[in-house]
């Protein structure tokens, strides 16, 4: 998922108390899906439940504003081919039919109700989970959901920045040998997650990480203490080849690590250290490294090769660290699980601001291609969030895994609007 920082003075202020309530981390992120979701949900079949099941909970308010529009509105509905798209329908309609926890925590999230009668027919419509029947799959879309344009608060058409993010592969090993030295961290025992809004309605859904130090919380250890205590390092899932491709796989939040075998594993995101983000980008342009409109991430990649023993230097420039679980690769389609709890489907899934547009809700997005003005106009799955996708129409676009993918995804920052494609019975998009 796209890495989210709980903001640093929550965790200052925690540290002048001498008694909270703790919340022991386990491993997940701040935008952990419901509980009872199962980790390898996308692989098993469909299975709706009946409305008696999927119990209404409060309606959770959505800063957005929505007209519903026809299907012909949309420009390039007609030209989209569809590809993947029943796949990564049917494995949103798994993430749907969940129940919803209710807690405020969690990201906003479509209705399950509004959408059961539409997974329920998706069920039994004869279309297989990787149908590429095209005709079939925008017949079945046109007469089940209604196009609904999002709106800026002057009830505009919302325009933002799209950008986008992909999943990085990198050489590694288990063992460190050799060129394999930069350890990729498993989550710290001692690391913790604290709900501030046990202690503090008004901080209802805020968490921040921290450590224990006699009877006080603490902020938990930047990035340069982290590695710099070889004895009481948190254990280590691989060692990578290059450090900064093990730096930028930290920023995209999971990836894929090839090891000397052949064999891949993903490194799924799991925690993080509870500090800010800081941009390296920036800091090389203030020592007068690199011109800051060439801080690409490529460029920087090239200033490391360059500058290898500076490396570690860079790196801790940024006190974020994040963590990762180990997960086995089963379907090479599917990407790292987003926010939502389900695998991205490359060029198929984004992130979002869900007080805009509630996680599990698909959109058709109209923006162009990586710096040009080609147009990229098709339907993709609110999936994903991230600490900079704030705002109507903001979104980040998930190009897929590898360096194809991360050159696209380096390069893009364009503008779009949206619509969300929502229950034709079901009226206005909601959320719970």
């Amino acid at each position: 998922m796209k890495v989210i920082y709980v903001v640093a003075t929550l965790s200052l202020l925690l540290s002048a108390c001498s008694s909270v309530v703790l919340e022991p981390s386990t491993g997940s992120s701040t935008t952990t899906p419901s509980a009872g979701t199962d980790p390898e949900l996308a692989l098993q079949p469909l299975r709706v439940p009946s409305l008696d099941a999927l119990p209404e909970t409060p309606a959770r308010a959505l800063k957005g504003k929505y007209v519903a529009v026809e299907w012909s509105v949309l420009p390039g509905w007609q030209t989209d081919q569809l590809d993947h798209v029943w796949k990564g329908f049917v494995n949103n309609c798994k993430g749907l039919m969940r129940p919803v926890s209710g807690s405020l925590v969690t990201p906003a999230r479509a209705s399950p109700r509004a959408w059961q009668p539409v997974c329920a027919a998706a069920k039994s419509s004869g279309l297989g989970e990787n149908s590429q029947d095209t005709q079939a799959i925008r017949q079945f879309l046109q007469t089940h959901l209604r196009p609904w344009r999002l709106l800026n608060a002057n009830g505009q058409a919302a325009s933002g920045t799209v950008t986008g993010y992909y999943e990085p592969l990198l050489k590694a090993s288990r063992q460190r040998s050799g060129q394999y030295q930069w350890p990729l961290f498993a989550a710290p025992d001692d690391l913790l997650t604290i709900d501030l809004g046990g202690l503090y309605p008004e901080l209802a859904g805020k968490r921040v990480r921290g450590k224990q130090v006699g009877n006080r919380v603490v902020p938990y250890d930047a990035r340069a203490d982290i590695v710099a205590k070889a004895d009481r390092q948190p254990p280590v899932i691989v060692w990578a080849e290059d450090p900064i491709e093990g730096f930028f796989l930290q920023i995209q939040g999971s990836g894929r690590a090839v090891l000397p075998d052949g064999s891949a594993v993903r490194l799924a995101y799991a925690d993080h250290n509870g500090r800010p983000y800081a941009s390296i980008g920036q800091w090389l342009a203030k020592q007068g490294e690199l011109p800051l409109a060439q801080t690409s991430m490529q460029n920087i990649k090239a200033w490391a090769k360059r500058n290898p023993h500076r490396a570690q230097e860079l790196m801790n420039v940024n006190t974020a660290m994040v963590f990762f679980r180990e997960e086995p690769i089963v379907d090479p389609e599917l990407g790292p699980k987003g926010a939502y709890g389900i695998p991205l489907i490359a060029e198929r899934a984004i992130a979002v601001d869900p007080t805009f547009v509630p996680l599990g809700t698909p959109v058709f997005l109209s923006t162009t291609y990586p710096a040009s003005q080609q147009p990229l106009q098709r339907l993709v799955f609110a999936q994903d969030t991230g600490a900079a996708i704030t705002g109507a129409a903001r979104a980040d676009f998930y190009w897929g895994t590898g360096d194809e993918a991360g050159n696209k995804a380096g390069r893009m920052k364009q503008t779009g609007g949206m619509w969300l494609l929502w229950p034709r019975q079901a009226g206005a998009p909601g959320a719970r």
